[in-house]
Order: C-alpha cells, then structure tokens, then sequence
C-alpha cells in the first residue's frame, strides 16, 4: 500500500503498469468506499497497455479520514500533489466517475497542460447540479448522517458492494473499507460544497480536449441526467457511448467499456 502525505494527513494512491506508458489516473464518484477495488474490474484490462492510477481522496479507501477542505480548487489540488509526490508526471488521461467528472473538468481548466484527454465514465457535468435546490442537498446530508449513524452501530451490513473481479482477500478488505468509510462526514462535506463548486465550473467555460463520454441509462442518477449529459457533450465535441446499465458502469460493461478506451487511448496519441 503507498500513501503520500498531503496536508500533514495520507492520501492512498494504485498505481500499476509501465510508467513510459500513457497514464490513466481514475477518479472515483461521491460514496465509493473503496476506489481501489471499485474500478479492479475494469482497470485490470487495461494495465498491460497503460500506466494506471487511481486517487483515493480522503475518506475514501485507504485514505486518512481527514475533513479537508472540499471546494473545487482544492480537491484538485490535493489530488495534483498526491501525483507530483508520487513521482508522476503528465499530461494525464482522466477517467472520472460520477460526482469527481467535476474536478476533472476543473483540472483542465486550470492546468490544461497536464490533461491529454478526459474519459468520462457515467460522470456528472455542471448541469446536473445547477438546477439543485439547497433543500435537496440539505435532505441528501439528512440521509447521510442516518446512514452514518447505521453503519456505527454495524446496521449496514447491506450497503452494495460491487465484488466483480476481485478475489477473497480483496472483498474482505472492501468490506472493512466500508464499515470505516461509508458516510463518513468527508462525503457530506463534499455534498455541502456541490452547488458552488457546480457553479466555479460552470462558470469557466468550457474545455479543449479529447473527450469520450460513457453514459448509463440514468435510472441511478438525477432527472434529466442523460440530457445534461448530450448537451454538455454537443458543446465539447465529446464522443458518447449510451450504455443500458446502471451508474456504476464500469460494473457491468467492462469489456465494452476497454475496448472503446483502447480505441480512444490509441487515436489520441497519434494526434
């Protein structure tokens, strides 16, 4: 396990396969426990190809349960730091997953230098938070603190765990992962700062790169999440892959999901 220090507290980095390879860094979605374990099935096929990592921010993995700050600059720019410590250099493909589509739209705003290209799996974009209203945040903590409450008294033993890909040792370490991690307050803090930070990045643009988008059936997610997803990729020239699954969709069409970065990975290179 390697963590690096940011901010006097561990941050837990992956990272497997040749590093003179491009690098694709994974960015996991609000709530996932366990990133590490997370995104196994799908990174497993492309690491004889490229340099994978994936970021475990706070509270998340195996992560320190540290309430850092959560606006929009810093979390990227903890997770820019836990890279430049680890000895990795861009420019980087990101693959964010949900809430985090956020920060890798962030990341290529501010340092567009160190972003090839952003491959999107099932990520949020601005849009999908703009028409929030603070009650529905404020109902979604409700539901957090419950949940957190649950899981401290060993209630949430229910919580979903994917286990696709992953071997014994891997599915007992996820669980323990979630008993310590799921609903910690580093989630809710990051669903406070949600609108504002919708609202930076929204407000900065839009993005010049390569950018390919899987998308799911949206029944997991917010209303009018497939439309907020076509709009945004209209206006950034994004390639888009619909998928008939859920929001982890990783999960469910991995193979489908490899071939279509292989393709995507190896057409941007040459440009």
């Amino acid at each position: 396990m390697e963590c690096v220090e940011i901010d006097n507290h561990n941050m837990h980095l992956f990272r497997a396969g040749d590093a003179n390879r491009p690098k694709l860094v994974f960015m996991s979605g609000s709530g996932t426990v366990a990133p590490v374990y997370d995104f196994k099935i799908l990174y497993d096929k492309l690491v004889s190809d490229y340099r994978v990592v994936v970021i475990e921010k706070f509270g998340y993995g195996y992560s320190d349960l540290y309430e850092a700050p959560c606006d929009i600059d810093s979390v990227v720019a903890f997770q820019r730091e836990a890279l430049e410590k680890a000895g990795e250099k861009g420019p980087y493909i990101l693959l964010p997953h949900s809430m985090s589509g956020l920060e890798a739209i962030r990341w290529k705003q501010k340092y567009p230098d160190e972003v090839k290209a952003i491959i999107g799996l099932d990520m949020a974009v601005p849009g999908v938070y703009l028409h929030w209203k603070q009650e529905e945040i404020d109902q979604r903590i409700r539901f957090m603190k419950r949940m957190r409450s649950l899981n401290a008294h060993g209630f949430l033993f229910w919580y979903p765990l994917n286990k696709r890909g992953l071997n014994r040792g891997e599915i007992k370490q996820q669980q323990v992962l979630r008993k310590r991690n799921a609903m910690n307050p580093c989630y809710e803090n990051e669903a406070k700062a949600i609108l504002e930070n919708a609202k930076i990045v929204n407000s900065a643009g839009g993005i010049d790169c390569p950018i390919l988008m899987f998308v799911s059936d949206g029944k997991q997610v917010s209303s009018g999440w497939i439309n907020y997803e076509r709009e945004f990729a209209d206006r950034m020239h994004a390639k888009t892959v619909y998928l008939n699954c859920g929001h982890y969709i990783h999960y469910y069409a991995s193979e489908r999901i490899s071939r279509e970065i292989k393709a995507f990975v190896n057409r941007i290179m040459e440009l």
